[in-house]
Protein backbone atom coordinates (compact mmCIF):
# COMPACT_ATOMS: atom_id res chain seq x y z
CA UNK A 1 0.00 0.00 0.00
CA UNK A 2 2.89 2.36 0.62
CA UNK A 3 3.70 2.70 -3.07
CA UNK A 4 0.36 4.30 -3.94
CA UNK A 5 0.75 7.80 -5.38
CA UNK A 6 -2.16 9.29 -3.40
CA UNK A 7 -2.07 7.34 -0.15
CA UNK A 8 -3.46 9.58 2.59
CA UNK A 9 -5.31 11.91 0.22
CA UNK A 10 -9.06 12.48 0.19
CA UNK A 11 -10.74 13.37 -3.10
CA UNK A 12 -14.09 14.83 -4.10
CA UNK A 13 -15.11 14.27 -7.74
CA UNK A 14 -18.29 15.63 -9.31
CA UNK A 15 -19.89 14.05 -12.35
CA UNK A 16 -18.38 10.76 -11.20
CA UNK A 17 -21.15 8.37 -12.24
CA UNK A 18 -20.00 8.12 -15.86
CA UNK A 19 -17.56 9.28 -18.49
CA UNK A 20 -14.53 11.36 -17.63
CA UNK A 21 -15.58 11.97 -14.02
CA UNK A 22 -15.92 8.27 -13.34
CA UNK A 23 -12.58 7.56 -15.00
CA UNK A 24 -10.82 10.16 -12.85
CA UNK A 25 -12.49 9.00 -9.64
CA UNK A 26 -11.38 5.45 -10.37
CA UNK A 27 -7.80 6.51 -11.10
CA UNK A 28 -7.58 8.46 -7.83
CA UNK A 29 -9.08 5.63 -5.79
CA UNK A 30 -6.75 3.04 -7.32
CA UNK A 31 -3.80 5.20 -6.30
CA UNK A 32 -4.87 5.12 -2.67
CA UNK A 33 -7.07 8.21 -2.25
CA UNK A 34 -10.28 8.01 -0.26
CA UNK A 35 -12.79 9.17 -2.87
CA UNK A 36 -16.30 10.63 -2.68
CA UNK A 37 -18.11 10.34 -5.99
CA UNK A 38 -20.80 12.96 -6.55
CA UNK A 39 -23.50 12.83 -9.21
CA UNK A 40 -27.22 13.30 -9.79
CA UNK A 41 -27.48 9.79 -11.30
CA UNK A 42 -28.10 7.67 -8.22
CA UNK A 43 -28.04 4.26 -9.89
CA UNK A 44 -24.84 4.69 -11.87
CA UNK A 45 -23.19 6.59 -9.05
CA UNK A 46 -23.81 3.81 -6.55
CA UNK A 47 -22.62 1.27 -9.13
CA UNK A 48 -19.40 3.19 -9.72
CA UNK A 49 -18.61 3.43 -6.01
CA UNK A 50 -19.50 -0.22 -5.43
CA UNK A 51 -17.25 -1.32 -8.29
CA UNK A 52 -14.31 0.51 -6.74
CA UNK A 53 -14.99 -0.96 -3.32
CA UNK A 54 -14.99 -4.35 -5.02
CA UNK A 55 -11.40 -3.61 -6.07
CA UNK A 56 -10.47 -2.84 -2.48
CA UNK A 57 -10.63 0.94 -2.88
CA UNK A 58 -12.09 3.39 -0.35
CA UNK A 59 -15.00 4.93 -2.26
CA UNK A 60 -18.48 6.15 -1.47
CA UNK A 61 -21.25 7.81 -3.49
CA UNK A 62 -22.92 11.08 -2.48
CA UNK A 63 -26.01 12.27 -4.36
CA UNK A 64 -25.54 15.77 -5.77
CA UNK A 65 -28.04 17.99 -7.59
CA UNK A 66 -25.71 20.83 -8.51
CA UNK A 67 -28.41 22.64 -10.49
CA UNK A 68 -30.41 23.26 -7.30
CA UNK A 69 -29.93 26.68 -5.63
CA UNK A 70 -28.37 25.08 -2.55
CA UNK A 71 -27.01 22.02 -4.35
CA UNK A 72 -23.32 22.88 -4.06
CA UNK A 73 -23.49 23.72 -0.36
CA UNK A 74 -25.54 20.61 0.45
CA UNK A 75 -23.14 18.38 -1.45
CA UNK A 76 -20.02 19.91 0.08
CA UNK A 77 -21.38 19.69 3.63
CA UNK A 78 -22.31 16.05 3.14
CA UNK A 79 -18.92 15.25 1.65
CA UNK A 80 -17.00 16.93 4.48
CA UNK A 81 -19.05 15.01 7.03
CA UNK A 82 -18.09 11.74 5.36
CA UNK A 83 -14.47 12.24 4.28
CA UNK A 84 -13.33 15.48 5.93
CA UNK A 85 -11.79 18.36 4.01
CA UNK A 86 -10.75 17.04 0.59
CA UNK A 87 -7.12 17.46 -0.40
CA UNK A 88 -8.18 16.95 -4.03
CA UNK A 89 -11.19 18.42 -5.82
CA UNK A 90 -12.19 17.58 -9.40
CA UNK A 91 -15.15 19.27 -11.08
CA UNK A 92 -16.25 17.11 -14.01
CA UNK A 93 -20.04 17.43 -13.72
CA UNK A 94 -21.93 18.79 -16.72
CA UNK A 95 -25.52 18.34 -17.95
CA UNK A 96 -26.19 16.51 -21.20
CA UNK A 97 -26.42 18.72 -24.27
CA UNK A 98 -28.02 18.78 -27.71
CA UNK A 99 -25.64 19.66 -30.52
CA UNK A 100 -28.33 21.73 -32.28
CA UNK A 101 -28.82 24.26 -29.47
CA UNK A 102 -27.53 27.40 -31.17
CA UNK A 103 -27.49 30.90 -29.71
CA UNK A 104 -30.86 31.79 -31.24
CA UNK A 105 -32.67 28.65 -30.12
CA UNK A 106 -31.32 27.58 -26.73
CA UNK A 107 -33.91 28.00 -23.98
CA UNK A 108 -33.34 30.07 -20.86
CA UNK A 109 -33.94 26.98 -18.70
CA UNK A 110 -31.28 25.03 -20.61
CA UNK A 111 -28.88 27.97 -20.36
CA UNK A 112 -29.48 28.39 -16.61
CA UNK A 113 -29.06 24.69 -15.83
CA UNK A 114 -25.78 24.43 -17.75
CA UNK A 115 -24.27 27.46 -16.06
CA UNK A 116 -25.60 26.42 -12.65
CA UNK A 117 -23.89 23.02 -12.79
CA UNK A 118 -20.73 23.88 -14.69
CA UNK A 119 -19.91 27.39 -13.53
CA UNK A 120 -21.81 28.42 -10.40
CA UNK A 121 -21.43 25.10 -8.58
CA UNK A 122 -17.84 24.73 -9.73
CA UNK A 123 -17.05 28.16 -8.32
CA UNK A 124 -18.91 27.58 -5.04
CA UNK A 125 -17.44 24.13 -4.44
CA UNK A 126 -13.88 25.19 -5.27
CA UNK A 127 -14.11 28.34 -3.14
CA UNK A 128 -15.63 26.44 -0.22
CA UNK A 129 -13.02 23.72 -0.40
CA UNK A 130 -10.24 26.26 -0.90
CA UNK A 131 -11.25 28.13 2.24
CA UNK A 132 -11.22 24.89 4.21
CA UNK A 133 -7.83 23.94 2.79
CA UNK A 134 -6.40 27.30 3.80
CA UNK A 135 -7.85 27.12 7.31
CA UNK A 136 -6.52 23.59 7.90
CA UNK A 137 -3.18 24.06 6.15
CA UNK A 138 -3.95 21.48 3.46
CA UNK A 139 -1.67 21.72 0.42
CA UNK A 140 -4.47 20.79 -1.92
CA UNK A 141 -4.96 20.34 -5.63
CA UNK A 142 -7.96 21.19 -7.81
CA UNK A 143 -8.85 20.31 -11.36
CA UNK A 144 -11.59 21.61 -13.66
CA UNK A 145 -12.65 19.60 -16.70
CA UNK A 146 -13.21 22.36 -19.23
CA UNK A 147 -13.42 21.99 -23.01
CA UNK A 148 -12.02 23.05 -26.36
CA UNK A 149 -15.37 24.82 -26.67
CA UNK A 150 -14.14 27.42 -24.19
CA UNK A 151 -12.19 28.98 -27.09
CA UNK A 152 -14.32 27.98 -30.07
CA UNK A 153 -17.87 29.32 -30.57
CA UNK A 154 -20.28 26.86 -32.16
CA UNK A 155 -23.80 25.45 -31.64
CA UNK A 156 -23.43 25.10 -27.88
CA UNK A 157 -23.41 28.68 -26.53
CA UNK A 158 -24.45 27.70 -22.99
CA UNK A 159 -21.82 24.96 -22.80
CA UNK A 160 -19.08 27.09 -24.37
CA UNK A 161 -19.85 30.05 -22.09
CA UNK A 162 -19.78 27.87 -18.99
CA UNK A 163 -16.46 26.29 -19.95
CA UNK A 164 -14.89 29.66 -20.76
CA UNK A 165 -16.07 30.83 -17.34
CA UNK A 166 -14.58 27.78 -15.67
CA UNK A 167 -11.23 28.56 -17.26
CA UNK A 168 -11.19 32.04 -15.73
CA UNK A 169 -12.39 30.76 -12.35
CA UNK A 170 -9.53 28.25 -12.44
CA UNK A 171 -7.00 31.01 -13.11
CA UNK A 172 -8.40 33.28 -10.38
CA UNK A 173 -8.30 30.42 -7.89
CA UNK A 174 -4.73 29.58 -8.87
CA UNK A 175 -3.70 33.19 -8.14
CA UNK A 176 -5.55 33.37 -4.83
CA UNK A 177 -4.67 29.92 -3.49
CA UNK A 178 -1.12 29.56 -4.80
CA UNK A 179 0.48 31.38 -1.84
CA UNK A 180 -1.12 28.75 0.40
CA UNK A 181 0.45 25.88 -1.52
CA UNK A 182 -2.77 24.96 -3.33
CA UNK A 183 -2.55 24.22 -7.05
CA UNK A 184 -5.45 24.66 -9.50
CA UNK A 185 -5.42 23.50 -13.11
CA UNK A 186 -7.75 22.36 -15.90
CA UNK A 187 -7.94 19.74 -18.61
CA UNK A 188 -9.61 20.48 -21.95
CA UNK A 189 -10.57 17.10 -23.45
CA UNK A 190 -11.34 16.45 -27.08
CA UNK A 191 -13.94 13.94 -28.30
CA UNK A 192 -14.32 11.56 -25.34
CA UNK A 193 -17.43 9.33 -25.39
CA UNK A 194 -19.40 9.01 -22.17
CA UNK A 195 -21.13 11.46 -19.85
CA UNK A 196 -22.48 14.37 -21.87
CA UNK A 197 -20.91 13.38 -25.20
CA UNK A 198 -22.85 10.89 -27.34
CA UNK A 199 -20.56 9.12 -29.80
CA UNK A 200 -23.44 7.54 -31.71
CA UNK A 201 -24.71 10.72 -33.34
CA UNK A 202 -24.18 12.12 -36.79
CA UNK A 203 -20.81 13.65 -37.54
CA UNK A 204 -18.70 11.23 -35.48
CA UNK A 205 -16.82 9.96 -38.53
CA UNK A 206 -15.99 13.56 -39.44
CA UNK A 207 -14.67 14.16 -35.92
CA UNK A 208 -12.46 11.11 -36.22
CA UNK A 209 -11.11 12.28 -39.58
CA UNK A 210 -10.38 15.69 -38.02
CA UNK A 211 -8.41 14.10 -35.18
CA UNK A 212 -4.70 13.63 -35.81
CA UNK A 213 -4.66 10.27 -34.05
CA UNK A 214 -7.73 9.19 -36.10
CA UNK A 215 -9.77 7.91 -33.18
CA UNK A 216 -11.89 9.08 -30.28
CA UNK A 217 -10.32 9.26 -26.83
CA UNK A 218 -11.29 7.40 -23.68
CA UNK A 219 -12.07 8.54 -20.13
CA UNK A 220 -9.06 6.56 -18.90
CA UNK A 221 -6.76 8.60 -21.16
CA UNK A 222 -8.05 11.82 -19.63
CA UNK A 223 -7.77 10.27 -16.17
CA UNK A 224 -4.08 9.57 -16.77
CA UNK A 225 -3.39 13.25 -17.37
CA UNK A 226 -5.59 14.19 -14.42
CA UNK A 227 -3.49 11.95 -12.20
CA UNK A 228 -0.32 13.62 -13.44
CA UNK A 229 -1.72 17.07 -12.60
CA UNK A 230 -2.94 15.99 -9.17
CA UNK A 231 0.22 14.22 -7.99
CA UNK A 232 2.91 16.57 -6.69
CA UNK A 233 5.65 14.14 -7.74
CA UNK A 234 4.81 14.98 -11.37
CA UNK A 235 3.45 18.53 -11.29
CA UNK A 236 4.40 20.33 -8.09
CA UNK A 237 5.30 23.50 -10.05
CA UNK A 238 2.23 23.53 -12.32
CA UNK A 239 -0.74 25.78 -11.56
CA UNK A 240 -3.14 28.04 -13.42
CA UNK A 241 -2.85 26.19 -16.72
CA UNK A 242 -5.06 24.15 -19.05
CA UNK A 243 -3.71 20.93 -20.53
CA UNK A 244 -5.32 19.82 -23.79
CA UNK A 245 -6.01 16.09 -24.15
CA UNK A 246 -7.61 15.85 -27.58
CA UNK A 247 -5.68 13.52 -29.87
CA UNK A 248 -4.80 16.54 -32.01
CA UNK A 249 -8.33 17.56 -32.98
CA UNK A 250 -7.63 21.22 -32.23
CA UNK A 251 -5.01 21.17 -34.97
CA UNK A 252 -7.78 20.83 -37.54
CA UNK A 253 -10.92 22.72 -38.56
CA UNK A 254 -13.22 20.49 -36.54
CA UNK A 255 -16.06 23.01 -36.26
CA UNK A 256 -18.63 22.66 -39.01
CA UNK A 257 -19.95 25.87 -40.60
CA UNK A 258 -23.06 27.13 -38.86
CA UNK A 259 -26.01 28.58 -40.76
CA UNK A 260 -28.07 31.00 -38.68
Amino acid sequence: MGDKLLQGDTALVTGAASGIGRGIAAALAREGARVALGDIDLRRGEEAAAALRGEGCDARFIAADLAAPDGADTFLNSAVEQIGTPSIFVHAASPGRLEGDNILDVSVDTWDRMLAVNLRSGFLLARGIGRRMMKEGVRGRMLFITSLHADAPRNLPHYSASKAGQTMVMKELARALGPHGIRVNAIAPGAIPGGGFDASGAGIERLIRCTSLRRLGTPDEVAGMALALLVDRFSAYVTGTTVVVDGGIALHNWIEPVEL
